[in-house]
This record gives structure tokens, sequence and C-alpha cells, in this order.
């Protein structure tokens, strides 16, 4: 296995002329780790990763590897694996010559070279297809050339730019299954960008959220879900109904409040019940349906409290009464532990 690294930012920033791009980003990225840059359009996640790389020079704070300060350190001598958004395979060179490149480059044996170029075909799943030119294959199977690329000299770090963004659905799905199964193998350290919130938590073993060049929480996948720092964490990282509260009630209806301090009730959709009639207890307030999407298997409920307050649900569609129409007035219930307070 890889000898992973633990990477360290202290006060990081970056600017381009008078446009911030990062500001004061300090974080440690643990020996082996899966962490996720995540974040909309211009958060500064990919510029990050840039300044991780090399490739973009800090304009403020100090980067290391292992310890050692690298913020100076040009991209070719820290020695990071890179994988990009569109693969940049060589299109004369065959599958094999690709993955062989960084280890000539090393100027590794042609017998290391044959047996390294053998392992990494056969750990991406790419048996029989050596031979072939990245013309010839699918989007799929350029991405794991890619991979295999990147990983062949044992890099002990690899970076990875939105590399599932040209890649279907189902596709995306097949390959973040293969990259679990890569980065267990490997025990490279992986950083990974994308804008893909089911992705981040399906893969990391920490996601960092990034807004307007600002870090704005790092932390395990479940704990950045259930506990989000802010509200932006909250509304960017999956649906969420936030209920503006008034002496610790809503819309003159007493609830039973989580502990902590807030003047907003943030409960996640899948943890408020729905009904027809109001529930004899616990938390509840009388809906509106305003539109249904279906969406198959889900159902998907857009609605509105009596002062106007959206509120998302999302039902399996099999569960919800026949009938059901916009203009229908419905209740929506939940356990008291499952909201928190922002």
């Amino acid at each position: 296995m890889t000898e992973a690294a633990e990477i360290g930012a202290s006060g990081i920033g970056k600017s381009f002329g008078r446009f911030t791009a990062l500001k004061d980003i300090t974080l440690t990225i643990g020996r082996g780790e899966f962490l996720t840059l995540l974040g909309p359009s211009g958060s500064g996640k990919t510029t990050f990763l840039m300044v991780l790389s090399g490739f973009e020079p800090a304009s403020a704070g100090r980067l290391t590897l292992n310890g050692r300060d690298i913020t100076e350190t040009p991209p070719e001598a820290r020695g990071f694996g890179m994988v990009f958004q569109g693969y940049a395979l060589f299109p004369h060179l065959t599958v094999e010559e690709n993955i062989a490149f960084p280890l000539k480059v090393q100027g590794r044996s042609a017998k290391d070279i044959a047996a390294r170029v053998k392992e990494m075909v056969e750990m991406v799943g790419l048996g029989g297809h050596g031979h072939k030119k990245p013309a010839s294959l699918s989007g799929g199977q350029q991405q794991r050339v890619a991979l295999a690329r990147a990983l062949a000299y044992a890099p002990p770090v690899l970076l990875l730019d939105e590399p599932f963004s040209a890649l279907d659905k189902n596709l995306r799905g097949q390959m973040q299954e293969e990259m679990r199964r890569i980065h267990q193998d490997t025990g490279t350290t992986f950083v990974f960008v994308t804008h893909d919130q089911e992705e981040a938590l399906a893969l990391s073993s920490r996601i960092a959220i990034f807004e307007r060049g600002q870090l704005q929480q790092i932390a395990p996948p479940r704990e950045i879900y259930e506990r989000p720092a802010n509200r932006f964490v909250a509304e960017f990282l999956g649906d969420i109904n936030i209920l503006p509260l008034e002496a610790g009630g809503f819309e003159g209806r007493s609830l039973r409040l989580p502990p902590g301090q807030g003047s907003n009730l943030a409960i996640r959709p899948e943890y408020m019940e729905l009904s027809l009639a109001q529930p004899a207890e616990g938390n509840a307030i009388p809906l509106r349906l305003s539109d249904l999407t279906y969406l198959g298997a889900t159902t998907r409920l857009a609605l509105t409290t009596a002062g106007g307050v959206p509120v998302v649900l999302q039902r399996p569609t099999a569960s919800l009464p026949e009938g059901l129409n916009p203009g229908a007035e419905l209740w929506t219930s939940w356990e008291a532990g499952r909201g928190f307070l922002l």
C-alpha cells in the first residue's frame, strides 16, 4: 500500500487581482483520508485544489506535507497524483502506454514498469483493454485509465477535480463504487472536488464545505448533514425545512424545541411525517399542498404553512393518499429531537 501523507493548510489565501478567491483556509488532511471539497460554482473549492497541487501559488499562508513546508515547492516536486475533469489522456498512446508514462519519467526499469502497469490495469478493471487507445474506450473506461495512470507511481496524495462530471448517472454510481474500493486498496490520501452532494456524502471520510472563498465547515458526512454549522451549510447540503420561531413557537403554535440557541428551527424532510388529520401528540403544524412532482418511486411535495413558509417533503409514491391534489389540507409532525436550531 501507498505511504499516505498528511497535508496541512494554514491561513491559505488566493487573490486574482482585486478578486479574493480564497480567504484564510486552515485545515489538516489526515493520512489516508478521503476529503471532499464541496460547494457551489465559484466557491473556491477548485482553486484550493490547484493551490494544493502547486499549479496555483498561494497569495498567503503556508502548506505542509508531513510537516515539511511545500508552499513554494513546484508541482512536479510535490509528487502528487492528479486526475483532471477531462481525463487528459494521451490520445496516441494505448491504455498500457498511458499508465506507463509517469513510470518511464521516473526512470523505472522495463520489468518494473510492465509489472506495475499490469497490476494497475487489473485494479481498475480494464483487463483485456490494455492495447486499446482512448478513442475506442467509453467515458467510464477513460476515467479508469486516468485513475490508474495517476496512481501508478504510488503518490502520497491523489487530487481529483470533478472526475465524474462528464459521466451519466448510472456510470457515475459505478465509478463511485470503484473509487471507494481503490481508495481502500491503495491507502492513498484522496482530495476530491465535486458539486454533487450525494457523491460527497457517499465517498468521503470528511467533507469541507466552501462558499465565497471561505471554509464554512469540515466534518464527517453524517455530522455535516445532521448538525450543519450554519444556515448556508444546512440549505446547501440536501433539502431542509426552516421554520422561523417567535417566543419558542411557530405561527402561534407552541413547539417542543431541541437544546441550543437560534431563531430558526431546522428539520430534514425525512424526519417529518405527513397525515390528513392533526396528530394527537408531538410537534405538528398544518400545511396546504401547493404542488406534486412525480419521481417514480417517490413523489416530491411542495407545501406552505398558514403564514406562507415553504415546506418540502418527499414520500414513497405508494404511501400517499389517493386523489391527493394541490390545495389539499394536510398536517406534518416530527419528534422534537429530530430538529436543530439555527
